[in-house]
């Protein structure tokens, strides 16, 4: 099976849901963020505060070329998707599936959450809003869009699996 990329907003459920896609298809599951914390060896947070958005898109650019490209479900990092050579690598190697999930929904999932860089700048409600309006035509490029708002991990996990037999 080719290996199945989850793109969405953060707070969408890509980690949560790849964990369960996976163990249902009998495959790994990778997280891209995870990857790169262990490759350089800091926070995603202190990425961002030390070295910039600019180097840590390079560090998610640079690894998802090295991940393998069958049986594995790869949770990727909400701004994946910003850079063209990435949807298209993406596209090209695998399945990409859409995690969608509505700004309310999203601003509930993340509150109290402190640990994601880009909301610690700005009000939450506008930022979530503005990103994924910005977001939005490079999500919607996925092969298949599932929602995840007020839905469970199961319903979720249940759509793609429906999604990629109608693939294959």
């Amino acid at each position: 099976m080719k290996a199945i990329f989850l793109t969405g907003f953060m707070g969408a459920g890509k980690t949560s849901v790849g964990r369960q896609l996976a163990e249902r298809l009998g495959v790994s599951v990778v997280d891209t963020d995870e990857m790169i914390e262990q490759k350089v060896g800091k926070s995603i947070s202190e990425i961002f505060a030390s070295e910039g958005e600019s180097a840590f898109r390079k560090y998610e650019r640079e690894l998802l070329k090295t991940l393998p490209l069958q049986n594995i479900v790869v949770t990727t990092g909400g701004g994946m998707v910003i850079q063209k050579e990435n949807r298209d690598w993406m596209k090209k190697h695998g399945i990409v599936i859409y995690l969608h999930c509505e700004p309310e929904e999203i601003l509930r999932r993340l509150a109290g959450d402190e640990t994601r860089p880009l909301l610690k700048q700005h009000n939450k409600q506008e930022l979530i809003k503005r990103l994924l309006t910005e977001r939005m035509p490079y999500y919607q490029e996925a092969h298949f869009i599932v929602n995840t708002t007020h839905r469970t991990m199961a319903e979720v996990v249940d759509d793609i699996v429906a999604a990629l037999k109608q693939h294959m």
